[in-house]
């Protein structure tokens, strides 16, 4: 059964999935928000396009690699982004990202995954927002994160998955920010290192 990460949260891998992982997908969807009409008339909703990224970094805190939509594989293949989805549409994961444990490279210590409104709409417009992480052997999920806090942010930074004593390790940040990119949220992102 899945854990319903609140913010802050750490959770071990390993011991959610009930053994050693060595594939894991994380999953982002969404909906737009149904925009009220008139006494019910003239309603209807925008396109937002949110995208997920993941960034790598080695134990010094220096970037090493990214994927996202720009460069949907990791230089080393271990991580692999399934592609764009601009509008949210459609039931499920509308975004993934695919990460191979056993080939993520030793120097890499942590992995910080962000969502971002390229479109530039905040999250007031959006609903249904979450990620979640599931064992990439048999297609449990292990943690889902809510990302629906409705508010005038376009940026988060949703988790990071790390090592710690040889063990993969879950940390659900959940941290506002603004930005059409994970560009913007470097900062902010330094401090999870």
């Amino acid at each position: 059964m899945a854990v319903n990460l609140e913010k802050g949260q750490k959770i071990s891998l390993d011991k959610e999935a009930g053994s050693a992982l060595t594939k894991v997908v994380m999953g982002l969807g969404w909906d737009v928000a149904k925009k009220k009409g008139f006494f019910g008339f003239g309603g209807g909703s925008a396109e937002i396009d949110l995208d997920t990224s993941c960034l790598m970094f080695d134990e010094a805190g220096q970037m090493i690699d990214i994927v996202w939509f720009r460069q949907l594989q990791s230089k080393d293949g271990s991580i692999k982004h399934t592609g764009d989805n601009r509008t949210g549409a459609g039931d499920g994961d509308d975004e993934q990202i695919i990460v191979d444990l056993s080939r993520v490279p030793a120097n890499i210590k942590s992995l910080v995954f962000t969502v971002n409104s390229f479109t530039g709409q905040t999250f007031s417009q959006v609903e249904n927002a979450y990620c979640r992480l599931v064992n990439g052997g048999n297609d449990q999920e292990i943690a889902r994160y809510n990302l629906s806090c409705q508010g005038e942010h376009s940026a988060q930074i949703m988790a990071k998955i790390y090592k710690h004593n040889g063990e993969w390790k879950m940390h659900a940040i959940g941290e506002n920010g603004t930005g059409r990119t994970f560009e913007q949220l470097m900062p902010q992102i330094r401090s999870y290192l």
